[in-house]
């Protein structure tokens, strides 16, 4: 589960970074260099081979965003990465073992 979270952190980091404007834009050529290659019909492991086929198509993606990532002044990635851990904070359980909501409230709420 963790692993997938780092790859949708990854995804949206990435996004961002993106639609920044203060990311020049040879640098943001670099992750679709990798959508490219996933659209070309050169493959290191043909599509033919299920799964491994998938893996490298994937871990290329992974790796053109990983560069994206590196190329970006620091400061920038840092900020948007702090962006995204704020949206990601888990959300707060009020303990309330006691309390009751009445029928006619949830009627008057709708």
């Amino acid at each position: 589960m963790n692993m997938l979270r780092a790859v949708w952190n990854q995804v949206r980091l990435t996004w961002r970074l993106l639609r920044d404007s203060r990311v020049p834009l040879w640098a943001k050529v670099i992750p679709f260099v990798g959508i490219a290659y996933v659209l070309s019909p050169l493959d290191l492991i043909p599509d033919l081979l299920i799964g491994l086929g998938q893996l490298d198509d994937l871990g290329i993606i992974l790796a053109g965003m990983r560069l994206f990532e590196a190329v970006v002044p620091e400061y920038i990635v840092a900020e948007h990465r702090q962006a995204i851990s704020r949206s990601q904070r888990p959300l707060e359980v009020v303990d309330a073992p006691n309390y009751r909501i009445s029928r006619e409230a949830e009627k008057t709420k709708r």
